[in-house]
């Protein structure tokens, strides 16, 4: 039965507390950083708050179950958690590949940081991710690519990473594990940031590695201890108290996208426009087999920086701000950032308004 389980109803159970008579429906934060010490110096489950928190514990289960993994880790932020697998995973020779249409922060990162060290990085995008692979020690893959959304074929780049012998991590966060499973898909960790769909408040900042590798997750475990890139037990439990809404929250951000993108692409002020979803999408078949969902983002591309703004300045419900997966609609000008988009490309993150409103606010404000 639990296979045949929905998206709701898989956020509600990887939540869950113990059925226990007397103990909270709803397990409360563990705010510490210091716990007693046995006597005889044996070594207890905790011992400080940098190394291990009940809350992570908790957190870090849902998670898991939720990715199809054995294990989860959660640290600070995406990119923490970024970057201390490519910490773990890469060094001096390592032949690394990362996506030269994704998130441009992680581009930044292997340049100035693990080039210095010898570490041989090479940017490819989405359509060649595969063919690059063929010559990596490491691989990381994000799909949809955020922002421009091009989908990587998963299973055929897991074939040719494990023909290589080559380490694939997968960035699952525009996806989300209610949208797509890398692992099952032959990835070998699944990277994310929880502070956009998962937690959807916009009101956090917090990522997660997970895997069913147990030297790999012990290694990224070693290194989170001494880096120290923690995610706080207050926002740890503020994520799992949110991912028990995720599934309802997801399905109508979806849902708002499918009705955006059919709208955006018949409107004339409008010069193109994506979603894997929809038929016509260069990235669809592959999606098709691959997601269970299309996601809440849509790219579109407007005339230019004033479009977008006057976009924002005529609608009701669009907010501008960066970022995506809140419970808001908002609208992202991507080239502000640095993105190699044209000035009038935006990134519209879909919430959980009713779709008839959005539809209709977006519409009187396009013109």
């Amino acid at each position: 039965m639990e296979g045949t389980y929905g998206d709701s109803t898989r956020s509600v159970k990887a939540v869950g507390a113990e059925a226990i008579a007397g103990q909270p429906v709803a397990p409360p934060p563990v705010p510490v950083s210091a716990y007693h010490l046995s006597p005889d110096e044996a070594q207890p489950l905790d011992t400080y708050g940098r190394s291990s928190n009940p809350t992570w514990r908790r957190l870090e289960g849902a998670l898991a179950e939720l990715e199809g993994a054995s294990a989860a880790l959660a640290f600070g932020s995406g990119m923490a958690a970024i970057t201390s697998a490519l910490r773990v995973l890469t060094g001096p020779g390592t032949r690394l590949v990362v996506p030269a249409d994704g998130y441009y922060q992680v581009r930044r990162y292997a340049s100035q940081y693990l080039v210095p060290q010898g570490v041989s990085v090479l940017e490819a995008g989405s359509a060649e991710m595969c063919a690059a692979a063929s010559e990596a020690d490491v691989v990381l893959a994000e799909t949809p690519a955020n922002p421009g959304l091009e989908v990587v074929d998963l299973h055929r780049l897991g074939m040719t990473c494990r023909e290589r012998g080559a380490t694939l991590i997968v960035d699952n966060t525009t996806a989300t594990p209610l949208g797509q499973q890398p692992l099952s898909l032959g990835a070998d960790l699944v990277v994310a940031s929880a502070t956009k769909a998962l937690s959807g408040h916009s009101d956090l900042i917090a990522g997660y590695v997970a895997g069913s590798h147990p030297e790999m997750m012990s290694a990224l475990e070693s290194d989170r201890v001494l880096a120290g890139p923690i995610l706080g037990p207050f926002e740890a439990w503020l994520v799992l108290r949110s991912l028990g809404s995720a599934g309802l929250r997801f399905e109508r951000q979806c849902q708002n996208a499918t009705a955006v993108a059919m709208l955006l692409r018949s409107h004339p002020a409008v010069r193109s426009v994506r979603y894997p979803g929809l038929p016509e999408d260069s990235a669809h078949e592959v999606a098709a087999r691959q997601m269970r969902r299309f996601g809440g983002l849509v790219s579109v591309e407007l005339a230019d920086a004033a479009a977008v703004h006057a976009l924002v300045e005529r609608s009701a419900l669009l907010v501008a701000s960066t970022s995506f997966g809140g419970i808001h609609t908002s609208v992202d000008r991507r080239a502000r950032w640095g993105d190699p988009v044209p000035d009038g490309f935006a990134r519209l993150s879909m919430g959980i308004e009713d779709t008839d409103d959005l539809i209709a606010d977006l519409g009187a404000a396009l013109g």
